[in-house]
């Protein structure tokens, strides 16, 4: 190690190879950004001013609008600048600053999917118990424990990130720094990271994801018991934007995460990047508000509010 240069800043290649689309893309991704950021925060002001809303789906969809602020704004900044100036470079501490907060958002989104889920499945399989069974204290514990058990994982992968040695190429073929790409440039052995991720995957994209089958298959079951059509429809509307989520969510995110490194794709790798970083952030708020009344009728009150 003694005639290799430790690297101390790394190169994000973001979409160099594109450079004739590079004002479409910064078009793009600012609205993306600035309309993820005004939908969620516009949720997060809603469910904060409105009494109605402080119930248990309620307080975990502020969560999920939180999580998504994180995620989409740890990547954000440094693509539009990327898209500026022909060469984007971050620093180690950014880079890994960088990684944190995004696994961090990512994994916390995934557990508290699963949360959801739950959630609905007490409030349509057990309604009778349902205020007993989510009551604010357990549903305050359960989106701590996310928050906590996300920030501790994030703390695992990027530490064992930092303990590794990057001595050059430092060209990250990414436009954020990601665990599968960064693995590929160090110049030291991996094993214990892989095993980690490994760990984490089988974790959040086995256990979580079981979770959530399980629940909707009981809520499925449930629905389809109901006598009344319009209870039926009732229930569906309830759980589809959370299912419509979930898909949407989970599918980007199993495939950048769970996909083997042998099969790594910068170019794939981009594309799914940009669909759990940008575009899923930006269709939650949409997808949660278009197709429900409680909170479209709150953000109304809120215009009122500041217009007045």
């Amino acid at each position: 190690m003694s005639n290799q240069t430790i690297v101390t800043e790394f190169i994000l290649q973001g979409f160099s190879e594109h450079h004739e689309y590079y004002i479409f893309l910064f078009c793009c991704f600012l609205s993306l950004y600035c309309v993820a950021l005004t939908g969620n925060v516009l949720i997060i002001v809603a469910i904060t001013f409105n009494s109605g809303l402080h119930t248990p789906m309620y307080f975990f969809l502020f969560n999920l609008a939180t999580m998504d602020i994180i995620c989409t704004s740890a990547i954000m900044p440094k693509t539009l600048e990327g898209l500026m100036i022909e060469k984007s470079s971050i620093s180690f501490g950014g880079c890994m600053a960088q990684l944190y907060f995004l696994t961090w958002a990512l994994s916390s989104e995934l557990l508290l999917l699963t949360v959801m889920a739950y959630d609905r499945y007490a409030a349509i399989c057990h309604p009778l118990h349902y205020s007993t069974m989510m009551s604010k204290a357990f549903c305050s514990v359960l989106a701590a424990g996310v928050w906590v058990i996300c920030a501790f994982n994030s703390s695992i992968h990027t530490g064992l990130m930092v303990r590794l040695n990057f001595c050059g190429p430092n060209v990250i073929t990414h436009f954020f720094c990601e665990i599968p790409p960064l693995l590929r440039l160090s110049c030291s052995s991996t094993y214990v990271n892989n095993v980690m991720t490994t760990l984490a995957d089988a974790f959040y994209g086995g256990f979580d994801f079981l979770m959530i089958i399980v629940s909707y298959g009981f809520i499925i079951s449930s629905i389809l018991k109901m006598r009344s059509s319009e209870g039926k429809q009732k229930a569906f509307s309830t759980c589809s934007s959370h299912l419509i989520v979930v898909c949407m969510y989970c599918t980007a995110v199993f495939y950048a995460y769970i996909s083997p490194m042998s099969g790594y794709s910068a170019a794939k790798s981009k594309l799914v990047g940009v669909l759990y970083s940008m575009v899923s952030p930006t269709l939650n708020p949409l997808i949660y508000t278009l197709r429900n009344k409680e909170v479209k009728a709150a953000l109304r009150k809120v215009f009122l509010f500041f217009r007045n």
